[in-house]
This record gives C-alpha cells, sequence and structure tokens, in this order.
C-alpha cells in the first residue's frame, strides 16, 4: 500500500491534461453480434441512479449490440454482495471498486480485467496518470477513476450562524468548543449514522490521521500491526470526544444514507448541523431535503488538527472510485469505462453525485464553493491515506469498524479496541 501515491494522483489534477500513448481492447461480443454487460452501483436512488441509467442508454445507442443490465445495491450491502458474487464466479461485469487492500485481493484472486492497455487515449489525455495511481497494483490498472473523494465536515452556515460560531473549527478544542455552542441551540451538532459501522469508524480514521506519521499509517497497511502507540491514542481521543455527547440522539441505530431520519437526513432536514463524511455526501443530502433539491448553505471544511500528534498538519483521508471489470467480461465492458470517463460524461456524473470528478476537462464545471475547497486542500496536503477499512482489507477493515462502534457504546476501553484490531489483523 502506498498512500503517497494517491496523493500524487490528487496533486496532478491542478495540472494539465498530459497525452500518453494507450490502445484498446479488441472488440467482442456473442456468436449473433450481441453483448449483454451486467453493471452493479450503489445508487440507489435519485440522481446518482437516474445518471446510470442514462449513461447505459447513451452507450448503447453508441453502440447497438450492446445491452447493459443495472442492478443498484444499497452501498453497506454492495461488498459483501460483490465478494459472494466474485467467490462463486458470478461476478457482474462492471461495479464500483474502492480499491486499497480490496481490490489488492481481487487481482491476486485473478478476478478483475486488467486495463492498463485498455485506456483511450481521450482518457488518458483528460484525467492525470497520477489519478489512475489509487486504482494501480503491481504497476497495472485495475479500476477507472471517476471521482476525488476526501473527507472533512459538512455543515450548515445558517445553524453555525445561529449559534454564533463565526469560525470553522481548525483544532480540536475549537471542535469541541463549536459543539458545546450548538447544544445550546435546538438543533444536534454532528449527525452520526452508526448503525452502518462505517461512518462511526471515520471518526476513529481522522484522529489516526492526526495522530500517526504517514510512515505508520503506510506500514500498518501493509503489516496489520497496530501496536505503535499513536493507534491507542487516536481511539482515546475518540474515546474523550464522545463523552461531551456531540451526536445526534441515537446515533448507534442511526443509518447513514437511508431516510431522512439517516444522519445525511439529519443535515438535509435542518435537525444536525455538520456531518464527517467523504465528499459524495453533498448529492445524498440533496436527494434527502424536502425539495430534492442541495442544500442552499451546505458548507464544508477539513477535520480539525491535534496539537502533538504525529500525522503531518494538513493530511487528508479519503480517494478516488473507480470501476472495474471483471476478469471474464467482454470487451465493451473496457469500452463503457472509457465512455463514462470521457468529458462529457465525467461533467454529467459531477452534476449528478456533486462529487468532484477526476475529468480535467470535467473540473471546468465545477461551480460549488466547498467542492473547489476539497480539490485546494487535497491538492496541497502533503499526505493522503486511502479509507483506513479499504487499506486494510475486507476482513480488517470490517473488524475494525465494528470495534469502534462497540467502543463508542461502552462496550470496550480503547486498549480492548486494540486488543481486538490486532487480533484482526494477524488473523490477515
Amino acid at each position: 500500500m502506498n498512500a503517497k501515491r494517491v496523493l500524487a494522483g490528487i496533486a496532478a489534477l491542478a495540472l494539465g491534461p498530459v497525452t500518453l500513448a494507450a490502445c484498446s481492447g479488441d472488440d467482442g461480443g456473442s456468436a449473433d453480434g450481441t453483448t449483454t454487460l451486467t453493471l452493479w452501483h450503489n445508487s440507489t436512488t435519485g440522481p446518482g441512479q437516474e445518471y446510470w441509467e442514462n449513461a447505459a442508454a447513451a452507450f448503447e445507442e453508441a453502440n447497438p449490440g450492446v445491452t447493459i443490465e443495472i442492478q443498484a445495491v444499497q452501498n453497506e450491502d454492495l461488498d459483501g454482495k460483490l465478494q459472494t458474487a466474485l467467490n462463486a464466479g458470478d461476478p457482474p461485469d462492471l461495479f464500483l471498486q474502492r480499491g486499497g487492500g480490496k481490490m489488492t485481493a481481487m487481482v491476486n484472486a485473478g478476478q478483475l480485467m486488467d486495463l492498463t492497455d485498455r485506456i483511450s487515449d481521450e482518457v488518458r489525455a483528460e484525467i492525470p496518470e497520477g489519478s489512475f495511481a489509487a486504482e494501480t497494483y503491481q504497476d497495472s490498472v485495475w479500476a477507472m477513476p471517476l471521482s476525488v473523494l476526501p473527507g472533512g465536515f459538512w455543515y450548515s452556515e445558517d445553524a453555525f450562524a445561529a449559534a454564533g460560531i463565526d469560525s470553522t473549527p481548525e483544532t480540536i478544542d475549537d471542535l469541541e468548543d463549536a459543539v458545546e455552542q450548538l447544544q445550546q441551540t435546538d438543533i444536534a451538532p454532528i449527525a452520526l449514522g452508526g448503525k452502518d459501522a462505517w461512518p462511526a469508524a471515520h471518526w476513529y480514521y481522522f484522529f489516526a490521521l492526526r495522530e500517526c506519521s504517514p510512515e505508520v499509517i503506510e506500514a500498518t497497511g501493509d503489516s496489520k500491526d497496530f501496536s505503535d502507540e499513536c493507534w491507542l491514542r487516536a481511539a482515546e481521543d475518540l474515546e474523550s470526544f464522545a463523552a461531551i455527547d456531540p451526536f445526534n440522539e441515537g446515533f448507534l441505530t442511526t443509518a447513514a444514507q437511508q431516510g431522512a431520519g439517516s444522519s445525511a437526513g439529519l443535515i438535509a432536514n435542518r435537525q444536525a448541523a455538520m456531518e464527517l463524511m467523504g465528499a459524495w455526501n453533498p448529492g445524498v443530502i440533496a436527494s434527502l431535503t424536502p425539495d430534492e433539491q442541495p442544500l442552499p448553505d451546505l458548507a464544508w471544511f477539513p477535520f480539525p488538527e491535534i496539537e502533538g500528534g504525529d500525522g503531518e498538519p494538513g493530511s487528508m483521508m479519503g480517494g478516488v472510485d473507480g470501476y472495474s471489470c471483471s476478469a471474464q467480461a467482454p470487451d465493451e465492458c473496457a469500452d463503457f469505462l472509457n465512455f463514462i470517463a470521457g468529458a462529457e460524461q465525467q461533467e454529467l456524473y459531477y452534476e449528478a453525485y456533486q462529487s468532484p470528478p477526476v475529468n480535467t476537462v470535467a473540473q471546468e464545471a465545477v461551480t460549488e464553493e466547498y467542492l473547489q475547497q476539497i480539490l485546494e486542500a487535497y491538492n496541497s496536503a502533503p499526505f493522503v491515506s486511502q479509507w483506513l477499512d479499504t487499506v486494510l482489507g475486507q476482513n480488517v477493515g470490517n473488524a475494525l469498524n465494528v470495534a469502534v462502534v462497540d467502543m463508542l457504546a461502552g462496550n470496550s476501553s480503547p486498549e480492548q479496541f486494540i486488543d481486538t484490531v490486532n487480533t484482526a489483523g494477524a488473523q490477515g
């Protein structure tokens, strides 16, 4: 695992395109000249779901004889369902790729198509080479990058103003002060969808990013060994922060992205002031507002710094979402990936998801200040790590996520938390 390679890719987003030679794969299909592709994505409602339907229809129109069958899978169910299908030898042809250790395991199992020589010249010219680094393993590209998705706080400017908060928190002390001010208002300070585990675990990820050096994070991604003291300090930080009751009532049974009562729904319906989440959140929030329109006062700030931590100030966490083809997928799968990575489709993708596209031409259409802020922060970050559960792989990553929830529920201490994840890491 090399998180700095991800950084190189995002930093290159600010640069002009560089043309690199590439060739596409051979045409494929059945004996009667028709081809059916199966596609799994994680947008079950709203503009995201509509985007994939429209993109498939446009590709089918331009490629007679090709049919794309789409299945929308709830985000929290996707990884497990996909792994079952891969292990059974019956995966979808095309699917969302998380990257990191999860992708590495798929490559080592021979489950993915090598896209390195199937990426078109046009796409190579419009997407910086570094952006492919997040989807690269053993010098081969295994997924098409589509969107830049770093994490941070999404908040309501109106809610902050009503609480008398006149600047965004820069330190954890500042964040705790903001929570105390918001506790005097009629909305929850911070929304958290703990039912789904990974949103709660994001809190630990970011405390670890501030407490641990880049070298330790990279080494732990490979070794799965959490013996460095910084991992324990991060758990203690989270326990201490949770003790001030910053989250919505019932956060352990609150979903993250499903319905008005989810953590994103609490932001959308002005029942909470902020949420720590990835850059896909504006689109999710917009789908849950009463009029299904973007929240007009939505803004963003990075996770605050921790005094005395070993992390590089300004470091970011997140990744580049992409799509992979299964190893046995027809060649048209790679053609479709080239199609959706082009500037026209990338602009439509950005409009649907309200997240920063990787295509440099499509980036010119980004107008939201918060997305511009994310790109600026990401481009200037001294270190970028993918999400820890992605870095660690499915088994260890899931164990870590569940262990965070157990600690927040009061069922374990920071020391017990570390013991749990070390045990999972030793088992691989």
